[in-house]
């Protein structure tokens, strides 16, 4: 594959603006789900039959389905709701356990092979307006307990677990999809309790990781959202061990929207991300894709890191079957 399909690996792009079709051809890594794309597991399963036949390389088939109130097959559940991560495991171990079996089994009979979950954040603030019932708990070793549970169960059923949101949303007061919230406090602090559950993650062996567009003072001084972020993600590669793949949050939301595009791709891929999530598949995010690539042909740093991104994200889909 030449650098221009490799840099396409790095990208999952939702089905808003039709981009993804073209750029299934050129290598696409993969393709989102959201709510209004699933209106009945017949049209879900032929979607992705259709997503599948046009692929050069097999991608990852991505949804969020934590359950309460982030959960996407809304549409065809007829009422039907699982619970979220804070009340499904506080009715025990067993419960969560039968839950994400049955999450996992449904996502696996439409064909989809990666969940964004489980959330790990540690729910420190009670007014945080974007996660609440999404963690499992406001107490560390709880939700590390609720990670393992969640992410072998997933492994085990052949979906790929993602962790979110690195280095730990729990703090925030507020969403970061309407601006970019700021968590002041020391790398010790953070270390002690939001960073405690990825920590033992990365021991557990996960194989991905979501980024969160927040500002983390004890990463950077300068307003830069820890999703592009050279030290954030350094830390998780070089404190933390992780071999495994990063991604970012969704590339649409404001806490990221100030730097532009182009700009927080090329930013994002010289931090060390490895995908970038966008909900659209619109003209202008793949023009980012087509000028990120020429310039990388002639831009040592960017060229080695694709090479890189695009090495991690081929051995996950090795792991996990796609790729025979």
């Amino acid at each position: 594959m030449d650098i221009k399909q490799k840099l396409y690996q790095m990208f999952i792009l939702g089905l808003d603006g039709e981009g993804y079709k073209q750029a299934l051809k050129n290598g696409l890594g993969g393709i989102i789900f959201f709510t209004k794309d699933i209106l009945s597991p017949e049209q879900l399963k032929q979607t992705i039959f259709e997503i599948k036949s046009i692929a050069s390389v097999p991608p990852i088939l991505s949804i969020d389905q934590e359950g309460g109130r982030v959960e996407r097959t809304e549409n065809i559940h007829n009422g039907k709701k699982y619970l979220s991560a804070k009340f499904a495991f506080e009715k025990g171990e067993t419960f969560l356990k039968t839950q994400t079996e049955e999450i996992a089994r449904e996502l696996k009979s439409y064909g989809l092979n990666m969940n964004f979950a489980p959330c790990i954040d540690v729910n420190t603030n009670p007014a945080n307006p974007i996660i609440g019932e999404r963690a499992f708990s406001d107490n560390a070793e709880d939700v590390i307990k609720g990670e393992k549970i969640v992410s072998d169960v997933y492994r085990k059923n052949g979906i790929i677990p993602c962790v979110k949101h690195f280095p730990g949303h729990g703090d925030a007061n507020a969403d970061s999809h309407l601006t970019l919230p700021e968590i002041d406090l020391s790398l010790n602090e953070m270390e002690k309790t939001h960073i405690k559950p990825f920590a033992e993650a990365v021991k557990n062996g996960i194989e991905t990781v979501m980024v969160a567009h927040l500002h983390c003072t004890c990463f950077e001084k300068e307003v830069i959202p820890t999703s592009l972020s050279k030290n954030a993600i350094s830390y998780l590669r070089n404190n933390l061990n992780f071999d495994g793949v990063t991604i970012s949050d969704d590339m649409i939301m404001k806490g990221v929207a100030k730097f532009g595009m182009l700009e927080a791709c090329e930013m994002g891929i010289r931090a060390g991300l490895n995908m970038f999530i966008f909900r659209n598949s619109t003209p202008d995010i793949i023009d980012v894709i087509e000028k990120l690539a020429k310039k990388a042909q002639t831009d040592v740093e960017l060229f080695q890191n694709i090479e890189d991104s695009y090495s991690r994200i081929i051995t996950l889909k090795e792991k996990f079957n796609l790729i025979r």
